[in-house]
C-alpha cells in the first residue's frame, strides 16, 4: 500500500472542504408563475368587410369593384367613419372556368374580383348602423367582427399587478408548507399579456339594422418570479 505524506493529504482535504461548506450553505431557490386577468368592456370594434363583384371581363369586373368599394367607403365616412379608421385590402382578381366533360379545355366563363374593407368602429353603440349602412351601399360579405380596447395598457398594467401578487401567495404557501421561508426575489420574467374575447354578435337579415353587443373582454396576464429560500 502506498501511503501519501500528511501534507498532500491535508492539502486535499483543504482543497475539498471549501465546495463542502458552500453545498451546504447555498439557498435553495423557488419558481413560481402567478397569472391573473381582469374584465373590462371593450370601447371599439373591427368589422371586416368584403366586396366581391362579377364581370364579362376583368376589366368589367374590376370596374364595377370600384365602383362598389368606393360607394361603401363614401357610406362610412357619411356615417362618422374616420378616413384613418378606413382600410382596403386583399384586393384579388380571378376566372370562373366553365365546367368541362374533358374532351376540350376549359373556357373563361367570367371574371371575379374581391376586396376587402377593414373599419374600425370608435363608437360601439353605432357598429350596427355602420353594418347596415355597409352592406346596403355594396359590401356582401362579413369577414369578421371583433372588439377590442383602443388604449389596452391600464387594463394589462392591473392584470400584471395582480399576476405578481397570485405568484407572491402561491410562493408564500409553498414555502410555509415546506417549512422554510421566502427570501429575495433573484428575477421576474413576464410571460406576456393576452386578451379572451367575449363578444355577442348575431346578424338578423330581415332587420333594419345588425343587433351588435361588445360584451366584455378579459385580459391576462403572467409572470415568472424566482425567490431564495431560508431556514
Amino acid at each position: 500500500m502506498r501511503l501519501f505524506p500528511m501534507s498532500a493529504l491535508a492539502l486535499a482535504l483543504a482543497m475539498i472542504a471549501p465546495g463542502l461548506a458552500l453545498a451546504d450553505t447555498a439557498p435553495g431557490q423557488i419558481t413560481v408563475t402567478g397569472e391573473a386577468s381582469v374584465t373590462v368592456v371593450p370601447d371599439l370594434a373591427t368589422v371586416s368587410l368584403g366586396v366581391m363583384t362579377i364581370g364579362a371581363t376583368a376589366g368589367e369586373a374590376l370596374t364595377a369593384n370600384s365602383v362598389a368599394v368606393q360607394a361603401v367607403m363614401d357610406r362610412l365616412a357619411a356615417a362618422g367613419i374616420d378616413a384613418r379608421d378606413i382600410q382596403t385590402s386583399n384586393l384579388s382578381l380571378n376566372p370562373n372556368y366553365m365546367a368541362s366533360d374533358g374532351t376540350q379545355a376549359p373556357k373563361i366563363q367570367n371574371y371575379m374580383v374581391s376586396n376587402m374593407v377593414t373599419v374600425v368602429v370608435r363608437k360601439l353603440d353605432t357598429t350596427g348602423a355602420v353594418l347596415d349602412a355597409a352592406v346596403k351601399d355594396g359590401a356582401n360579405t362579413l369577414n369578421g367582427l371583433s372588439f377590442d380596447l383602443a388604449d389596452r395598457r391600464p387594463a394589462e398594467d392591473k392584470a400584471r399587478q395582480a399576476a405578481v401578487a397570485d405568484a407572491k401567495a402561491k410562493a408564500t404557501l409553498l414555502a410555509e408548507a415546506a417549512g422554510v421561508k421566502v427570501g429575495n426575489i433573484v428575477s421576474i420574467t413576464e410571460g406576456g399579456s393576452f386578451q379572451q374575447p367575449q363578444p355577442m354578435f348575431r346578424m338578423a337579415a330581415d332587420s333594419a339594422q345588425v343587433p351588435v353587443s361588445g360584451g366584455t373582454l378579459d385580459v391576462s396576464a403572467s409572470v415568472t418570479m424566482v425567490w431564495t429560500l431560508s431556514q
